[in-house]
């Protein structure tokens, strides 16, 4: 959630509600201070965190809030919280998303600062439940009927509760709803699949689950196809399945998380030990699947293990070509957090340089999903603004192998996992290293089958372009100098090819304590290709507290100027510089090309 404050009169409230719910306070850059992060337009900042599905609590004005966000206002069966709290905290609105949680959050918030909600949806007020939005555990299968079905309750004050599993509806039943055995609207609590009456809603308990078996790479459809067969032969209806479970081996297998997606529910994975502790109560127990897999079921006993030991087989295996699906269901609603594991996640994060405005909203989003963070410790405390409730998984510099390593085994415990770099994880970062285990082996068999996601980040080249000019207009290569992973003589080969093909050209790792010579044999090689005057950038510290950026001539570069924070961008033969009014000096690359004396190329 983004805690939104336009001035500092705002943010000792925002503290409150911070230490209640944990998350980050947001500040409008020109009037705030001691806040999280900043942003520079409000009107951008809050229809970005909204269409992004974050929710939003917002200490200003109800009015300002809802002018800010009207012109992305579309569809309120898929909107997030929002929020409005008064500067003082004599008020909490939820605004939208009211049965989306606004309004069980502004109770929470209410409660934290010793203040009123301002609860104005009338199921809510009335009757202290939303019919329109039942908890955990059960799907109203016929949402359009909703608001008639509420209007007629309002208007009759009298509706029925009927359905086999109706005392499990606490939710329902404790509410304060005008029941009446004769009432016209009527809440039914069903697990088939049927059509509702005209003043009818149909809740669906989550007490089936269903169980997945499949030859590696069956097409997805083939088991979407299947699935929706035995559903419909069976009249069980979709919101009535609580999830889909299935062998830890299947962990990454397409087709069954296909059919997870397509039903809209979780999905589990179990051990083979954990499946074969079912084997007594299987319909069709297989010495052939036992051969393959170690255990005697895959579909019958993953839906028996994900629903519970007082479960029973309601649909035994069903077979299509390639891949077989059975159902299970409990005696009460099935959490499927409660069984199994999911398919971890590493998510494979570029930070930038540091500053927050310079990361990405993908990126934010990545890092506030994981469950654990792993990183340089550096890395990990310039976000830790955004990251108070997670679990840090500290490094130090030069344990880079044992890092990614370390992050991929707790992504195979199903955990999402956030592998923190800086600048962009593909650049000289941990990206590659991910890849390399996979492709070199070494892991366990559940760090293979973890799903894996890498999103870009500001390289330290870019950021250092951008904080210059535009050094970067024209052809331009990257080089690390560092000889710890590359041989002196590949770092040799590759500086005399580029400065013998006009790249400009960014340096990585120019420098360390015990490596001091080949920036300047860098330098050496460049003087003999292009002019002595060619600018050079220097940036340190981009997007963080002593940025320095400076630009010095080529033949003037001293090495004891570049440390190991320092990016080098040495430009071409065609890159120049402009000074503005302002006394700023800019360096460009043009795009268009013709050779300058000294360079050794003639077009």
């Amino acid at each position: 959630m983004a805690i939104v404050v336009l001035n500092d009169r705002a943010v000792p409230l925002a503290k409150r509600i911070q230490s209640e719910i944990g998350d980050s306070i947001q500040g409008l850059e020109a009037r705030c201070s001691e806040v999280d992060s900043t942003f520079s337009d409000a009107k951008t900042h809050l229809q970005s965190l909204f269409k992004s599905g974050e929710p939003v609590i917002g200490i200003m004005a109800a009015g300002a809030l809802v002018r800010l966000l009207a012109p992305v206002l579309e569809d309120k069966h898929s909107e997030p919280p929002v929020i409005a709290i008064a500067e003082d905290g004599s008020s909490v609105v939820p605004l939208l998303g009211g049965h989306h949680g606004a309004n069980d959050l502004a109770r929470r918030i209410a409660i934290a600062i010793d203040s009123h909600a301002s609860i104005t949806t009338a199921g809510d007020l009335r009757f202290g439940v939303a019919l329109d939005q039942p908890p955990e555990g059960w799907t109203l299968a016929n949402p359009e009927n909703a608001k008639r079905v509420m209007a007629e309750i309002l208007d009759s004050g009298e509706v029925r509760v009927q359905g086999r599993f109706v005392n499990a509806a606490t939710w329902l039943i404790e509410s304060d709803l005008p029941f009446d055995d004769d009432g016209e609207a009527v809440l039914s609590i069903s697990e088939t699949e049927r059509d509702a009456g005209p003043l009818e809603l149909i809740y669906n308990p989550h007490r089936h689950v269903i169980g997945v078996g499949c030859e590696r790479g069956t097409d997805p459809q083939e088991v979407i196809d299947l699935a929706e067969q035995v559903l419909t032969e069976h009249s069980i209806a979709r919101g009535a399945i609580a999830g889909v479970a299935s062998i830890d081996l299947k962990a990454d297998e397409v087709a069954v998380h296909a059919l997870a997606k397509h039903l809209d529910v979780p999905v589990r994975f179990h051990s083979a030990a954990r499946l074969e502790e079912e084997t007594p109560r299987l319909v069709n127990p297989s010495d052939v699947v036992f051969s393959e897999v170690g255990c005697h079921g895959v579909s019958e006993g993953a839906a028996l293990a994900a629903t519970g030991q007082d479960s029973e087989l309601v649909l035994a295996k069903q077979k299509s070509k390639r891949a077989t699906v059975a159902i299970a269901k409990s005696q009460d609603i099935v959490d499927m957090s409660n069984e199994g594991r999911s398919r971890g996640r590493l998510f494979v994060v570029g930070i930038g340089p540091g500053q927050d405005a310079w990361r990405s909203p993908e990126v934010t989003r990545m890092v506030q999903e994981a469950s654990d963070l792993v990183g340089y410790s550096l890395y990990l405390d310039l976000i830790a603004a955004i990251t108070p409730d997670k679990t840090r998984h500290d490094f130090d510099l030069g344990k880079e192998e044992d890092r990614v390593r370390h992050a991929m085994e707790l992504a195979g415990e199903g955990k999402d996992v956030a592998l923190v770099c800086s600048g962009d994880a593909g650049i000289y970062a941990m990206a590659t290293l991910v890849f390399e285990l996979l492709a070199n082996g070494g892991l366990s068999d559940a760090a293979t089958r973890i799903g894996i996601e890498v999103s870009p980040g500001i390289s330290a080249l870019q950021a250092a372009a951008a904080r210059a000019g535009a050094p970067l207009g024209h052809d331009f290569c990257t080089i690390s100098l560092s000889d710890l992973l590359t041989p002196w003589e590949a770092i040799q080969m590759r500086v005399k090819a580029a400065a013998e093909g006009d790249f400009v050209i960014a340096f990585y790792n120019p420098v360390s304590k015990r490596r001091r010579t080949q920036l300047e044999y860098a330098k050496g090689i460049l003087l003999e290709h292009r002019p002595a005057d060619t600018p050079v950038i220097l940036a340190t510290n981009l997007g963080r507290e002593g940025e320095q950026v400076r630009v010095v001539p080529l033949e003037e570069l001293d090495i004891n100027d570049v440390d190991m924070l320092t990016v080098v961008i040495v430009g071409s033969s065609e890159t120049q510089t402009v000074e503005t009014g302002d006394g700023k000096t800019w360096v460009y690359t043009p795009r268009g090309y013709s050779a300058k004396d000294g360079t050794g190329i003639s077009v």
